[in-house]
This record gives structure tokens, sequence and C-alpha cells, in this order.
């Protein structure tokens, strides 16, 4: 399946996805996506635009795709740098996986004010980025964390429990919705988003021919 086409695909959101699509390289993305304005009350909050990490080898093992950026992420213009990265880190290591390997995105890549969610529009005026990353980087696999980053990929009636545990193809790639690390934070380290985390982690890195230690 391809992936759905967001909401409220506005004219701010065609130009976006034009000048993405434009972007020949990786360096000439991240320099068009930082001078990004399309949402007004992002652009103005804003200290950084998080365009994401991806792997200094090249092409990533896989992909793990946030909502948006939080305080610490918008001050050192990184993803998952926060409570929540560090937590993914541990799980991702857990899993055998390396981040190193991974390439780090959000589907929104500016802040939203208070860390509210992003709006329907939001998401639709930044898709156009977050297509050509995965465009450019052509992972085999991609892991979705949390509802908003499922939604993305699998359509707006997505419901998480429903939707994890299992591959999902769309555009021709593995993607697996699970819980997003500041659920697992906001539930504690018994609680069973932190345990489904790591169970789908675990089963990404065997679908991609790793095994955790046991």
């Amino acid at each position: 399946m391809a992936a759905p086409r967001p909401p409220r695909y506005d004219a701010a959101a065609e130009e976006v996805a034009r000048t993405a699509a434009a972007a020949p390289d990786w360096a000439a993305l991240a320099t068009s996506a930082r001078g990004c304005v399309a949402c007004p009350e992002l652009a103005a909050a804003r200290q950084h635009v998080v365009v994401g990490d991806v792997p200094a080898t090249g092409r990533p093992r896989f992909v793990l795709v946030g909502e948006a950026p939080g305080a610490n992420e918008d001050e050192t213009g990184r993803p998952f740098v926060g409570r929540s990265g560090a937590l993914l880190d541990q799980l991702v290591a857990e899993a055998g996986l390396s981040r190193a390997e991974a390439a780090v995105l959000n589907v929104v890549k500016c802040r939203p004010p208070g860390n509210r969610t992003p709006k329907a529009p939001e998401v639709a005026r930044c898709s156009g980025w977050l297509r050509r990353q995965l465009e450019l980087l052509d992972p085999p696999v991609v892991v979705a964390l949390g509802l908003s980053s499922a939604k993305w990929f699998l359509g707006p009636r997505t419901v998480l429990a429903e939707a994890r545990g299992r591959p999902h193809e769309v555009d021709g790639r593995a993607v697996w919705a699970t819980y997003h690390p500041s659920a697992a934070i906001r539930f504690g380290p018994n609680g069973a988003p932190r345990a489904g985390l790591l169970a789908d982690l675990t089963a990404v890195a065997g679908s991609l021919g790793d095994r955790r230690e046991p």
C-alpha cells in the first residue's frame, strides 16, 4: 500500500512537497527544510528545525520516526535527545539494534508550542520533507513511534493496539507501529507501553536478522 495522503493538503503543503522533491540529496533537503516557514506558528516559536539524524555509513538499516521535537530537541536541533531519547536508545540496544545504524526522524520537524500534538495542517505541510527523506534514505524497515507517526504511515483510522506487533507493507518497505518512548516513561518501567515497545523493537531486530542476547 502507499502511504496515505495527509489531511488538508493546502497550497503551503504543495509548495513544501515541490521543494522537497527537488532536493537531490540529504544536504540539499536539510538546507531547504531549515528555512521552512510553511507553519507560521511553529516557525515563530522554534529554535531549530530538527531535520533528523542519519548514519555516517550511508543507507540506514532501519528508520525510527517519531511525532515532533520536544524542548531538548528544539534546543539542540537533534531528534530524541531528551528523556524519551535516552530510553529509546536503551531499548534499541536491549533489542539487539544500534542507533548508529538508524536514521531518526519526526513527522513534524518543528516543536509545537507546549509540546502539544501537531495539528492536521502542520502534519500535511511537513509531510513533503518526510516523504523525500524516505525516498533518499530508502530504508527497508521503518518503526513508527506513537500514534501520530503510525497514522502518517497507515492512515487516520489506525488503532495502535491493533496495528502493532507485525509489519505493514507501505511503499515497498516494512512499517512497524509501536509505542512512543514518552508513553513508556509515562506508564513507568513496569507498564505495558515499555514492554510493548521493547517487544516490537526485538521483532524488528529479528526481521533484520539480529537477535537479542538472552
